[in-house]
């Protein structure tokens, strides 16, 4: 009876050992990201490319920022969305706040706030989500999608 005891929980326990599938690493995050937005008035669009980078404070929370290129259609215009972040991690589930200036150039505002809330899903290869915003000075709603580097 001992010796099923001990062939069970070496079974168990190998099951488990090869199942297990390899942590991920301790140090920063980062990822590339591309945003399609829709400024609510004066119905334009905006476009991004980012590069965002997290530190884990916890198993469930994690802090950084996110830094890029940005195009706003009619009439086209360029800029460099700076935000911070604070992301909640819920299983393959994210929830995160964001706020910074975005600089525009060749704009009236130059330099615009802009605060926002995402969700969305997080794959190891893949993040797909949808923001909810506000850009100065007008409202915003988005489309995420940021490939883990």
């Amino acid at each position: 009876m001992n010796t099923l005891r001990t062939l069970t929980l070496a079974a168990v326990s190998a099951a488990l050992l090869l199942a297990a599938s390899p942590a991920r690493a301790a140090g920063p995050a980062i990822e590339l990201g591309l945003g399609a937005d829709w400024l609510v008035d004066p119905r334009v669009g905006a476009f991004q490319l980012t590069l965002a980078g997290d530190n884990r404070v916890n198993q469930h929370l994690s802090w950084g920022g996110r830094v890029g290129l940005l195009l706003l259609t009619d009439p086209g215009r360029v800029g460099v969305p700076i935000d911070a972040r604070l992301r909640g991690h819920f299983g393959a589930i994210y929830v995160e706040g964001l706020v910074g200036p975005w600089l525009v150039f060749r704009d009236g505002d130059a330099l615009r706030f802009h605060a926002g809330v995402g969700f969305g899903l997080a794959t190891r290869h893949l993040n797909v989500g949808l923001e909810v915003g506000y850009l100065n000075p007008t409202s915003m709603v988005g489309l995420r999608l940021a490939f883990p580097l």
